[in-house]
């Protein structure tokens, strides 16, 4: 067998992931963690599915470095109390910085990305425009080579992320085609799989996804940030029920004096019937249906608030009862098998550029 032969894996590979440096709220898990789940259910013995705790993204921007570490092994029980399966065998779950090859690979890529075309990143014009880019770390910076080799090394296929991301989807691409080509000689089949363009990425999403995006309960017109520094707009997954609940009944609507579902319009009483539908499981068209035209918010605060009170007492409850050892039984196994993945990848990178 060829030992360069990197990516040699039976079935195509969505891989996902959400950082663990922070509380995450009830929008990471509506939109990033319950998908995931389905999407691990929906593509049973179809997919591989790497999902994966970005750690060493974790810090491109300040934070409590003492308490990361409990963070990203509290964001790890938060996936199986949403119900991952992991007993599954083509799922995965490890931490980044538990493959070495990430790191690696992600420096030789530095070697073949444009200084202008990662200063051209959305992420990193927007926050340097904040806080001035002395502020700004070379991490920051750097951040979208490091997700392209988080994508590369694994071949990815897919990669589910929100529409701010389709960025470091082309920059991935970018850097993978550019090398693919200038080491055509040595490795006609590619030196990389890149992954599928944005267009089939988003298409992916919305099918296995359904574009969720839950907005701030006092600023509807963005989207629910954990960086809401007052806590009011922001439902935690941690939060008490009873302050949840008392969180939506404050949530901010509008005066038009009936409802109606428009997100460019009427952003906050849309967001409350949006969230009511994801919450009881219940078809969203259902349930626009049955409170438009009511000129009374407060029945549909009402139901949202109870909704969501239940859902966190039943969140808890199994966030309680995860079986840590079975957790990190599967984090230990998938990160030998990761390694192994990542490090045939790295070998034929390093064979092409000269190091081996």
């Amino acid at each position: 067998m060829n030992m360069y032969n990197s990516i040699n894996m039976e079935k195509p590979v969505i891989l996902t992931g959400l950082r663990g440096n922070n509380d995450l709220h009830i929008g990471n898990y509506l939109g990033g963690l319950k998908p995931i789940v389905d999407l691990q259910k929906q593509y049973a013995g179809k997919y591989q599915v790497n999902l994966f705790m970005p750690d060493l993204h974790s810090f491109t921007t300040p934070v409590n470095h003492s308490l990361l570490q409990e963070q990203i092994m509290n964001n790890l029980r938060l996936f199986v109390a949403a119900g991952l399966d992991l007993h599954n065998s083509d799922t995965f779950l490890y931490r980044q910085s538990y493959i070495s090859a990430h790191a690696e690979l992600a420096w030789i890529l530095d070697c073949f990305a444009g200084f202008g075309e990662i200063k051209r990143m959305t992420e990193f014009k927007d926050k340097a425009a904040k806080l001035g880019e002395d502020r700004i770390s070379v991490g920051l910076f750097n951040y979208p080579v490091l997700m392209a080799a988080d994508i590369l090394l694994y071949g990815a296929k897919y990669v589910p992320l929100g529409e701010d991301q389709n960025q470091h989807i082309e920059i991935t691409r970018d850097i993978a085609l550019r090398m693919n080509e200038k080491f055509k000689a040595q490795f006609p089949e590619g030196l990389f799989q890149p992954p599928v363009t944005v267009a089939k990425q988003v298409e992916f999403a919305r099918r296995s996804q359904g574009g969720v995006r839950i907005r701030d309960l006092q600023h509807p017109e963005r989207k629910m940030s954990k960086s809401d520094e007052s806590g009011k707009g922001i439902i935690f997954l941690s939060d008490s029920p009873d302050v949840a609940a008392g969180k939506i009944m404050s949530a901010a609507t509008d005066s038009f004096g009936s409802i109606d579902y428009d997100f460019n319009t009427r952003p906050g009483i849309s967001n409350l019937l949006q969230m009511l539908a994801y919450m009881q499981g219940e078809d969203l068209d259902s349930v626009i249906d049955r409170y438009r035209g009511k000129e009374q918010y407060g029945p549909l605060k009402t139901a949202v608030a109870g909704s969501v009170q239940s859902f966190l007492i039943d969140f808890q409850a199994k966030l309680r009862g995860v079986d840590i050892e079975l957790m990190m039984s599967k984090l230990e196994t998938s990160e030998l098998a990761m390694c192994e993945q990542a490090n045939d990848t790295l070998l034929k990178v390093q064979t092409a550029v000269g190091l081996r």
